[in-house]
């Protein structure tokens, strides 16, 4: 981690993930149909028309559960950022709620790749209101933004 400003700064490697159909169930789980679903080894990232829609999502959490992947992203371009993003499913098991490292990764990575563009402003957390810069950078991506300190510790090897 990197300390930029009153930003911190961490890099990430890019996920890497193409155009798929819908997995089964998908589309009913959501409520609304997808634009693009993008699928990486792990996750998948639906994108929806507006940022509206993301936010008014109310999906069928036990139905998002039976489909298989770790994590379900809904993101939309955003009309004050470039995109914003809520998670749906996490790695862990989580469903719904702030967002987590991961989904600005995926968002970034697969927005970089396509628009070419070369850094982002989103909001990873429609709970949290808390803006991201999210910097592609081919095989890497840098993710900074404002953080709040909540622990200090030590480990010892």
């Amino acid at each position: 981690m990197t300390r930029r400003g009153d930003l911190l700064e961490m890099d990430f490697p890019a996920i890497a993930a193409h155009v798929i159909s819908p997995p089964a169930g998908l589309v009913e789980a959501l409520g609304v149909r997808p634009q693009e679903t993008l699928g990486s080894a792990e996750d998948l990232l639906v994108v929806l028309d507006t940022d509206l829609t993301v936010r008014e999502v109310q999906p069928d959490f036990p139905a998002l559960a039976r489909i298989a992947c770790r994590g379900i992203i809904i993101t939309a371009r955003g009309e004050q950022c470039d995109f914003v993003s809520t998670l749906l499913r996490s790695p862990t098991g989580h469903t719904g709620g702030p967002g987590y490292g991961f989904q600005p990764l995926c968002s970034g990575s697969l927005l970089g790749g396509k628009d070419g563009q070369e850094r982002f402003a989103c909001l990873p957390s429609l709970e949290t209101g808390r803006r991201a810069l999210l910097h592609p950078r081919g095989e890497r991506v840098k993710i900074s933004g404002q953080s709040a300190l909540y622990m200090e510790g030590m480990i010892i090897i």
